[in-house]
């Protein structure tokens, strides 16, 4: 269990990437990019995005290599937020829950027609 410190921080993390991600960035590699959650690590020294990347495979890793590539410039964002003695290490990682219940939703329904 994540102590409540570690938590707040994981959410004011996603808070400033997502909103960095939306109005500041303009690699054009990065579109279609929702920040899902944040797991941040006990010590507050690394920090795991994920995001959801809405297109086929090869635009997802285009995304997540720009993302990994804006990572600097999205600590200094944090950095300037949060108040921390360290600023949280970014690595961005593919969340796949959101598409996968967009399949099986379109599977039901598929399902559901045909009985």
């Amino acid at each position: 269990m994540a102590s409540r410190r570690v938590q707040k921080v994981a959410e004011a993390v996603r808070e400033v990437v997502s909103m960095a991600i939306l109005a500041e960035l303009q690699d054009p590699r990065i579109q279609d990019v929702t920040v899902t959650y944040v797991e941040v690590s006990a010590d507050l020294r690394y920090a795991k995005v994920h995001v959801s990347v809405m297109g086929d495979q090869s635009r997802q890793n285009l995304s997540l290599r720009g993302l990994q590539s804006a990572a600097g410039f999205l600590q200094s964002k944090i950095a300037r937020r949060l108040e921390l003695r360290y600023t949280p290490r970014l690595s961005f990682v593919l969340d796949r829950g959101v598409k996968r219940s967009i399949e099986i939703s379109e599977i039901l329904d598929r399902d559901l027609k045909g009985r």
